[in-house]
């Protein structure tokens, strides 16, 4: 298939397209919204079976928390064109009550906490228009995902479908770096080699499109396969095994790399690079997720991580850089890995101490990786014994997560 050939579904001309990010939780297969009965702009049309207007037996029931009559108005249209019953609730207080036995929760942008011992995880759903309020609103509330309306109203519609039958999905790991130069991208591409090394179908994936390509660090830029411009059209639900058979293999897992060209790269709108990645997600059993450090990428593909590692060199002004850089990263699990030689000044208790979060490995300093990345001979480094061993000790972390992603 050549790089310019990936089918996806895309949306009518009254449409809307998808707009919203991800945070904790599991994926599962999805379809998306049919073209005859588009999630936005129109009102649903009962089915003939129904001629009272219900959604059909056994449908899930949908929960929205919202005092907003504009937003309740909007999302019944979309509950609607899910097939789904909608119950809504004023508060918090009387959501708990039909909190856990809902099929999905909705929480409007105008709702400032979340019953406690919650086990259904929530989309926060807001309004074009108010901003990056809604990201802080979510991380505040720790929602499982932001849905901005009507522009997610395609999404919203196919996420509530898929929420009435869930299914197995693989495990997204994000790796950013505390401060510039920690080492995130090398990190990610030892994990991902390790896990292939392992028998893990993993998808490498580069979060960042002013990275300067990830396909340069493993000298695959002639590599045939789709790189990002090549998906920038993509819309709805993407196939996952027509979308793992597009792209490019390296070390033994597949990549998806931004171009290592000198061209200023084409935009991938956020509703095909959420697409993109929730079809990875039932493509592999592993994606890695090279977040980067831009504000863009975690804002976007960040919030599609089920947990993030932050590569910290075992420096202290790295260690002030990580603090800063958490009041960014969405509200998943995550935990430090730390760049460093045994016994170095500043050891791994001091800088889990300093930036609040857990050691789960240390990252080999090798004098010659920064030659090795600029010749792209990283994945002749990662077979060396201290760096399998590496890559290992961020797989155990992963654990019984990892080997639920058993994928068809």
């Amino acid at each position: 298939m050549s790089r310019h050939q990936l089918n996806a579904p895309h949306p009518g001309p009254d449409q809307a397209t998808d707009s919203f990010r991800r945070a904790p939780g599991r994926g599962a297969p999805a379809r998306a919204p049919s073209q005859d009965n588009p999630a936005a702009g129109a009102p649903w049309l009962p089915d003939s079976s129904h001629p009272d207007g219900s959604a059909p037996d056994g449908a899930g029931e949908v929960l929205l928390v919202t005092s907003s009559a504009v937003l309740r108005s909007e999302v019944e249209r979309i509950v609607a064109a899910a097939g789904s019953r909608l119950r809504a609730v004023p508060d918090a207080v009387e959501g708990g009550r039909y909190w856990d036995a809902a099929s999905a929760v909705l929480v409007g942008s105008d709702v400032r906490e979340l019953p406690p011992r919650r086990r259904t995880p929530a989309v926060l759903v807001g309004l074009d228009g108010e901003g990056d309020s809604l990201w802080h609103l979510a991380a505040a509330l720790g929602a499982e995902r932001v849905a901005v309306l009507p522009d997610a109203a395609a999404w919203l519609a196919d996420h509530l479908s898929r929420s009435r039958s869930p299914g197995p999905g693989g495990l997204v790991l994000g790796i950013t770096g505390g401060c510039g130069g920690a080492g995130a991208t090398t990190a990610a591409i030892w994990i991902a080699q390790a896990a292939a090394g392992l028998g893990v179908r993993v998808l490498l994936v580069d979060g960042d499109p002013w990275g300067g390509g990830l396909e340069l660090a493993l000298a695959a830029e002639e590599t045939p396969g789709l790189r990002w411009p090549d998906l920038a059209e993509a819309r709805g639900s993407i196939d996952p095994l027509q979308l793992a058979d597009s792209l490019p293999v390296a070390g033994g897992f597949s990549f998806l790399s931004w171009p290592a060209t000198r061209e200023q790269p084409s935009p991938v709108a956020a509703a095909a690079s959420a697409g993109v990645l929730d079809a990875a997600r039932r493509g592999y059993e592993l994606v890695v997720v090279d977040v980067g450090r831009g504000a863009e990428p975690l804002r976007t593909v960040a919030w599609d991580c089920d947990r993030i590692m932050v590569v910290v060199p075992a420096q202290l002004k790295a260690a002030v850089a990580a603090v800063r850089l958490l009041q960014e990263i969405p509200p998943v699990e995550a935990a430090l890995l730390v760049r460093g030689r045994t016994g170095a000044a500043l050891d791994s208790s001091l800088i889990a101490d300093a930036v609040g979060l857990p050691v789960q490995g240390r990252m080999p300093e090798l004098r010659a990786v920064p030659g090795a990345m600029e010749s792209g001979r990283l994945l002749e480094f990662g077979k060396r014994r201290a760096i399998r061993h590496f890559g290992a000790t961020v797989l155990d972390w992963l654990g019984e997560d990892l080997q639920a992603g058993d994928v068809a």
